[in-house]
């Protein structure tokens, strides 16, 4: 992933325009609002999504993953640190990826540009894969499972509300408006965002204190999503295979544009020499 530059080629057509960061930006604000919306409308239905939890489960006990408790516990007898970890989990996750953006936007454009598509086809590949796999995170699990719902129980700067479920299995009117779609969990595009920022800065930076930021930048997510009971450990992997894939469909979807774009000079060139 360190040879996005050679790939593109091409700089964002808004750096033709006087402040055409603000397009880009409203822009790219105006797909992930579409993105959002979207995402909340496909959720699935509550038994399916917990018995998707279930084979997940079953999975993890037989990869020796299943951990997701015990860390959780690790935190929930200090309620500062719960209360951390749920504001960890809902603010950095949004702040981290428009800063690597910006920061590529007016210092590597060519770079930004591989990077700006894979953000954007992993949005897509993720809602797809909510639609086509609900699952029911740890905090919303059986009381038999043992988990906490940390965000209702703990301070945090979202909803401090339980969820509630209709007989159906599906959240009640009030838990939707609250937290949209609660099974968008595979994959955890906590991880795969906070992966993306570090493996889009990692080669452009110099600092090594720098980039021992950015290595554990994802590496605090990995733990942040766990101890608050919205993901499992398979979810993370789920957001690095959704990182792969988007950034294997910019990369290469950009060399084609490239080509494209020097299609019509090379026989020109070939014709005069």
């Amino acid at each position: 992933m360190n040879g996005s530059d050679s790939v593109s080629g091409l700089e964002p057509r808004s750096k033709r325009l006087r402040g055409g960061w603000v397009l880009e930006a409203g822009a790219f604000a105006g797909l992930y609002f579409l993105y959002d919306q979207a995402r909340d409308e496909v959720a699935g239905s509550g038994r399916v999504a917990l018995d998707n939890a279930k084979d997940l489960i079953a999975v993890e006990r037989w990869l020796w993953l299943y951990h997701e408790r015990t860390m959780q516990r690790w935190v929930l007898p200090h309620h500062w640190l719960a209360s951390f970890w749920n504001i960890y989990y809902g603010t950095i996750h949004f702040v981290m990826p428009v800063v690597a953006l910006a920061w590529l936007y007016h210092r590597f454009p060519k770079r930004y540009v591989v990077w700006r598509n894979t953000l954007l086809w992993m949005l897509g590949i993720g809602l797809v894969c909510f639609w086509l796999y609900p699952l029911m995170p740890p905090r919303l699990m059986p009381h038999r499972y043992g988990f906490v719902d940390t965000p209702s129980k703990f301070f945090n700067f979202g909803p401090q509300v339980p969820v509630h479920f209709r007989p159906d299995g599906t959240p009640n009117a009030r838990s939707l408006k609250e937290f949209g779609n609660l099974f968008a969990a595979m994959p955890s595009l906590h991880v795969g965002w906070s992966t993306f920022c570090a493996v889009s800065l990692f080669p452009i930076i110099r600092r090594r204190w720098v980039r021992a930021l950015l290595v554990a930048y994802p590496c605090s997510v990995i733990l942040g999503i766990i101890v608050t009971g919205n993901h499992w450990i398979l979810d993370a992997v789920g957001g690095w295979l959704v990182l792969a894939a988007g950034w294997f469909i910019a990369t290469r979807l950009g060399a084609w544009h490239q080509r494209r774009a020097r299609a019509p000079a090379e026989p020109a060139n070939t014709a005069a020499g």
